[in-house]
């Protein structure tokens, strides 16, 4: 597989981290316990990683625990059911570091969760899950307003199942499905995600060249959008715009420029911090090599 589409899929589960806040309330919201809210605001806002890397896992067990109620799935469950999927997604692709095996079984949990999130709210999309992508992408077009939180969260498990499976070859080919989710997405709520959705259409778009089939000129637009929509607060947007775009067409004053508007921002913002301190830890190890690519 290409190395830039390893790369898309080694970040792609960071764009789960926007989505912190709202697992955590829907984790707060079933176990009626305003602290679990404020302690979800904290993860979301936490200015260290490494913190957030050691305390997700009590949020974890709290969440399989109040799944396992011994009821069916059902629409009331399905926030839950999104809630757990976006949680293990954000760690298995945050912070298992060289673990594989526990990478690729916490993606296949986030996974599950995601699609039986997806099965209780929309019938059309649960029968076309395992189906040819283009029976797929039909149901996702018809999907509404209501789903978007769904279809964003199942974007983000299955891109991490891609990423942890990055050798299997059966599995990639679903990752137009994974585009068709995110492009829905964008249509019904162009800021999804803090822009995330619309960042990680950036990347795909920017995957290959013009010659090759690549769309980098819609890439950055996506890019764009993503930082416009977040009114600027969204750094991880910068950064990828960098490490893809501005590397992809080769425009180094574009590179240099966006990795230090990112490393020169106040990472503290509500809802991004974390995404944020991320972004300058990845800024600054692309500057670094940038000297080398370039």
């Amino acid at each position: 597989m290409p190395i830039t589409t390893r790369r898309f899929f080694r970040l792609a589960l960071i764009a789960a981290l926007a989505a912190l806040l709202a697992a955590c309330a829907a984790i707060a919201g079933r176990a009626g316990d305003r602290l679990a809210a404020q302690l979800g605001q904290a993860v979301v806002d936490s200015d260290d990683p490494a913190t957030v890397r050691d305390g997700l896992p009590a949020y974890l067990l709290l969440i399989d625990g109040l799944i396992a109620d011994g009821k069916p799935d059902s629409p009331r469950k399905a926030s839950l059911l999104l809630a757990a999927a976006e949680l293990n997604g954000a760690y298995a692709g945050n912070f298992t570091g060289d673990d594989a095996v526990r990478a690729r079984r916490m993606a296949a949990k986030a996974l599950d969760y995601a699609r039986r999130s997806i099965c209780v709210t929309d019938e059309a999309i649960c029968r076309a899950l395992d189906g040819d992508i283009p029976a797929f992408e039909a149901a996702v077009a018809k999907a509404s307003a209501e789903d978007v939180k769904a279809l964003y969260g199942l974007a983000a498990a299955w891109a991490g199942v891609l990423q942890a499976n990055s050798g299997d070859w059966g599995l990639i080919a679903e990752l137009p499905k994974v585009q068709a989710l995110l492009e829905r997405v964008v249509e019904i709520e162009p800021g999804h995600g803090g822009g995330m959705a619309q960042a990680y259409l950036g990347v795909l778009h920017s995957l290959r060249p013009e010659s090759f089939g690549g769309q980098p000129g819609r890439g950055r637009q996506h890019f764009e959008q993503a930082i416009a929509l977040s009114g600027g607060r969204n750094l991880m947007a910068r950064t990828l715009m960098a490490e893809y775009y501005a590397r992809l067409v080769f425009d180094q004053d574009l590179h240099d420029r966006l990795l230090g508007e990112v490393l020169a921002a106040d990472p503290v913002a509500p809802g991004y911090t974390l995404m944020n301190v991320l972004a300058q830890e990845r800024a600054r190890k692309l500057l670094e090599s940038g000297k080398d690519y370039f």
